[in-house]
């Protein structure tokens, strides 16, 4: 079969590869893929291009489709070697001898596998380099008028070479057994008829293209004359308007006569009515004097009506009669107003009134006046009327309320209050609509104004202490309270619990603050009052008194706590917070009023020893103090606020343990002024053979103790304590002073019996007291006696040692006066006795006794008494 002519492909030219699979040839159509020229591949094109040249040999199916991706490759059949006599004859043997073409034939073969009309280049000999003449030769033409891209797109031409290149590299693989020539007859028919169908196929898809752009091309003529006729009828049209709106212009003033005529037909008909207009007006304004308001409010309307009516038809004139009804309608508006800020009290003398003003205000609300009027608003200035009334009749005055007149007005206010809403109850409701809701409007309106009203009082001059306290109570518990907003006669409309506090947060903070501060310079002023008052008896003629009991007495310790008690348990009828600041206040004053106090004894004792101003009676008072001091300390725990840890106190209990020392020391100078010349004489020769000393202080000292007995435990034992240790540090002292040196060892003897005898007498002087003997200090004697008793002196190291461990306070230089006292020890003596009381074991805090012979200087020791590591070498 001839094969067709060549017939351009639109937009690329499509080449065709021939594949084998089974010894079975098909050709498959390819679009341009990455082939290099000469059948090399090239980087550009499929990513399965270089899997191509692989499967070509072996004949595998592909599809070269531009894009595509390739199948799994599938199991390769074995090829199987068939004759070329088979492909001539068809059948499937073939003798010996393989039929070998020549190689004129085979070039003859592929001369016109290259000239056939297909849409594939044929391809070059395999492993024969192309020329430059086979190459144009084999370059397709493109006849003029073809719609395929020219040099001007790359992308064709770049992607027909690649085409061509493979079909050869394919045809070189094929045809390279002469065997397979016998079958270039039916590749080229098989190519012909595929041409063929798809010219076919070209034909049909572009002659139905062509008849719809045909019919295309018809409706569109079509549609272009409807539209050119529509123009010109709309032409038509637009003159024929434009004639019409000059016509129109002719009848402007005609309408203009027309509307005229129509308002002086209007006019004409409501002419009457319209003179009728000022005697309305006058007439309402006459009602309205009178307060006849419903008469007034229909009249009002009357004219109201009849001005709507002709508004309309007169194009919104506003005639000169109805001037007036604008100020008309405000006349009435503030009479209702009037009547509803007096509502409490027509409610009393004339509801009809205050009720005729309510329906006023509510008809107003639904009326909607067709004029463009500001809307009155009748129901808001009712309410608004009603809200200032009620605050203008209690709170209107400003509040200058000199001292003390606060309390008055606010019992005032806790009366009229709640009659106030009782009355809107029982009567200006009734008056109203419910949804007025008159006792909650009531409530409201008194709680706002009574808050604005204080807030301007705390903004004023500062309030005293009275009204302060009043203040706050009234606000937190009476307003509140059943006497008050809280009464069971009033519903629960009344109920303030959900409002604004009457005081804020702030506003307690400063009542409490100038509460407190003023009555703290108060409770100052009264204690330092109570203190004078106690100094002033201090230089009286007689003696302190004393309660039932026999001891001494004074009222200035409960006067003092009853002062502070008062105040807290009157602050804790107000609130926690303020109560609390009260107990911080007065602990703070006792601590101040303590401090006074011991400057107070400092000053009675200076002058009072100077001869300033001698007190009959100087060391009673400052046991009555003493007791004061007792007082005081066991009353202080009343003012500690519950649940606070007793910490709070420490400042307190440390000032009042420090009055307690200077008192006793005051006590105790006084009996040393008194035995300290008695001292002075022991020890002495006198002393070794008479009581008689010690007899002179144990006398004057119980005189002097004999006032003790009024003092109240445990204050007592304390003095009694300190009294006795005053006068054995006295006997210590005198001994270290070494007025005597035993001259042998019969003195020494007496010595030592005189300490014992002494040591007897002073506890049982105190025992006597009433100072128990666990406590006193008398023993420290006997453990001297035992010193000076010692016969051995190479045995005083084991005293010295023994007297350490009794008193750790003992030093070298109480050691050596001691030594100087028994006047028969030695140098070397001396230095052993003191060395072992260095060497000896240091005595344990537990056997320690209370600071003896650290209060008692000793006499500087000469230099040959000294260790040459103690402190006097």
């Amino acid at each position: 079969m001839a094969p067709s002519p060549p017939h351009p492909i639109p937009q690329c030219r499509c080449t065709f590869l021939l594949g084998i699979k089974g010894q079975r040839l098909s050709f498959l159509p390819f679009w341009a893929f990455g082939l290099g020229e000469g059948g090399a591949f090239e980087g550009g094109g499929c990513s399965w291009a270089g899997e191509v040249v692989q499967r070509l040999p072996w004949g595998e199916g592909f599809c070269c489709t531009l894009g595509c991706r390739l199948e799994p490759p599938r199991p390769r059949e074995p090829v199987k070697r068939i004759p070329c006599s088979a492909l001539r004859t068809g059948g499937e043997g073939h003798p010996q001898g393989q039929r070998v073409f020549s190689k004129e034939k085979e070039l003859h073969a592929w001369s016109s596998l290259a000239l056939a009309p297909t849409p594939t280049s044929s391809p070059a000999p395999p492993r024969t380099a192309m020329d430059s003449a086979t190459k144009d030769e084999m370059q397709p033409s493109i006849p003029p008028g073809s719609s395929c891209p020219g040099p001007e797109w790359p992308e064709q031409e770049r992607a027909e070479q690649l085409a061509r290149g493979a079909a050869l590299k394919w045809a070189s693989g094929i045809f390279y057994r002469p065997e397979q020539l016998a079958r270039l007859s039916q590749y080229r028919s098989r190519e012909v008829q595929r041409t063929c169908s798809l010219e076919a196929r070209i034909k049909s898809v572009v002659q139905s293209y062509l008849e719809g752009v045909k019919i295309g091309v018809w409706q569109l003529a079509q549609a272009s004359e409807a539209l050119q006729a529509a123009r010109e009828a709309l032409g038509q049209a637009h003159g024929l308007l434009q004639g019409l709106a000059e016509a129109t212009q002719t009848l402007k003033p005609l309408r203009e006569q027309v509307a005229q005529h129509k308002q002086l037909q209007v006019l004409s008909q409501l002419l009457p009515r319209l003179w009728a207009v000022p005697t309305a007006v006058a007439h309402t304004r006459t009602l309205i004097d009178a307060q006849q308001l419903l008469e007034a409010y229909v009249c009002l309307r009357e004219l109201e009506q009849l001005q709507e009516e002709t508004w309309a038809p007169l194009g919104g004139l506003e005639l000169p009669v109805f001037e007036a009804l604008g100020p008309l309608a405000e006349a009435l508006g503030q009479a209702v107003e009037v009547a509803a800020g007096a509502a409490g009290q027509l409610a009393r003398e004339d509801p009809a009134l205050l009720v005729a003003a309510v329906r006023i205000a509510e008809v107003d609300a639904g009326y909607t006046p067709s004029l463009e009027l500001t809307p009155r608003d009748w129901r808001q200035r009712c309410l608004q009327a009603l809200q200032e009334g009620l605050e203008r009749t209690h709170f209107g005055t400003p509040l200058l309320l000199e001292p003390g007149a606060l309390k008055g007005w606010l019992e005032a206010l806790r009366v009229a209050l709640p009659a106030e809403l009782a009355t809107a109850e029982a009567l200006v409701a009734p008056c109203c609509p419910p949804h007025y809701k008159v006792v909650q409007l009531w409530t409201h309106t008194l709680h706002h104004g009574l808050r604005r009203c204080l807030q301007q009082l705390l903004e004023g001059p500062e309030l005293d202490a009275s009204d302060a306290f009043t203040l706050l109570h009234w606000a937190l518990h009476v307003y509140q309270g059943p006497e008050m907003m809280g009464s069971l006669e009033l519903g629960p409309e009344a109920d303030v619990s959900q409002l604004e506090p009457l005081l804020t947060l702030e506003n307690i903070e400063q009542l409490e603050a100038t509460f407190v501060a003023q009555i703290q310079a108060n409770v100052a002023q009264w204690l330092q009052n109570a203190l004078d008052g106690e100094v002033a008896e201090w230089n009286r003629e007689q003696e302190p008194g004393t309660d039932s009991s026999g001891f001494y007495h004074s009222p200035m310790p409960a006067i003092v706590l009853q002062i502070l008690e008062e105040n807290i348990r009157v602050t804790s009828l107000v609130s926690e917070s303020l109560q609390q600041r009260m107990h911080a206040m007065a602990l703070s004053e006792l601590g101040t009023f303590l401090r006074s106090f011991s400057d107070a004894l400092i000053r009675f004792s200076r002058d009072h020893v100077r001869g300033e101003a001698m007190a009959p009676h100087y060391v009673p008072y400052l046991l009555a103090t003493l007791n004061h001091q007792s007082a005081l300390s066991s009353s202080v725990s009343v003012l500690l606020p519950d649940g606070v840890a007793s910490g709070a106190l420490a400042p307190v209990e440390a000032a009042l343990d420090e009055l307690q020392r200077r008192i006793c020391r005051l006590v105790l100078e006084a009996l040393l002024a008194e035995l300290q010349p008695l001292f002075t004489a022991l020890p002495s020769r006198r002393w070794l053979s008479s009581p008689e000393l010690l007899d002179d202080v144990c006398k004057r000292t119980a005189r002097f103790c004999q006032d003790f007995r009024r003092v109240r435990n445990p204050a007592v034992q304390l003095l009694l304590a300190e009294a006795e240790r005053t006068v054995v540090l006295q006997y210590l002292r005198a001994l270290m002073q070494g007025r005597l040196v035993c001259r042998g060892a019969d003195e020494r003897t007496r010595a030592a019996e005189r300490l014992q005898h002494d040591a007897a007498q002073l506890r049982e002087l105190f025992l006597g007291l009433g100072l128990e003997e666990s406590v006193q200090c008398a023993p420290v004697l006997l453990a001297l006696r035992d010193l000076l008793n010692l016969r051995d002196p190479m045995l005083l190291g084991l005293e010295v040692a023994g007297l350490r461990q009794k008193f750790p306070d003992v030093s070298e230089d109480h050691v050596s006066a001691l030594l100087d006292l028994r006047g028969d020890v030695s140098r070397e003596q001396r230095l052993a006795a003191l060395s072992s009381l260095q060497a000896g074991p240091q005595p344990s805090p537990a056997a320690g006794r209370r600071a003896l012979f650290s209060l008692v200087p000793a006499p500087t020791p000469t230099l040959s008494s000294c260790l040459p590591s103690g402190p006097c070498a």
